[in-house]
């Protein structure tokens, strides 16, 4: 299993993901939580590496990971993932009512999308392996 952090000052995102790819958890938690997020996922969930978004509070959070487990932290480069993440929202959760007529471009989601970064960094993770084996 593989666990990806968009580390933020008063919030995070957070997901696991199985081998296939296949997510099992994901959530926008409070940054303050995180040791404690991450020892109950640890019970739940083999976890092998941590990816990391190397943004706002990075540098903080992998010293407060390596204190909290064993997993191997890898730093990922999150330029552009909140745009990203945005999009993804909307794919995965159509406009409604009013918000059909406008493009979702112009559009900011009505929740954090924290955990989407976090999903995206741990794409852009596989991603790298895949095209360091070719």
């Amino acid at each position: 299993m593989i666990m990806a952090i968009d580390p933020g000052r008063d919030k995070c995102g957070v997901v696991v993901i199985d081998e296939v790819g296949e997510i099992k958890f994901q959530r926008v938690i409070e940054t303050s939580t995180l040791e404690s997020v991450i020892l109950e996922l640890e019970k739940n969930f083999e976890l092998k590496k941590i990816i990391l978004g190397d943004g706002t509070t990075s540098k903080s959070t992998a010293k407060k990971i390596s204190e909290t487990t064993k997993a191997e932290i890898k730093i990922v480069d999150e330029k552009h993932t909140t745009e990203e993440a945005r999009k993804l929202y909307w794919e995965k959760n159509s406009p409604k009512g009013w918000r059909k007529l406008l493009p979702t471009s112009m559009q900011v989601p009505p929740v954090p999308v924290d955990d989407l970064v976090a999903e995206i960094l741990v794409k852009r993770f596989l991603k790298s392996l895949e095209s360091d084996e070719r």
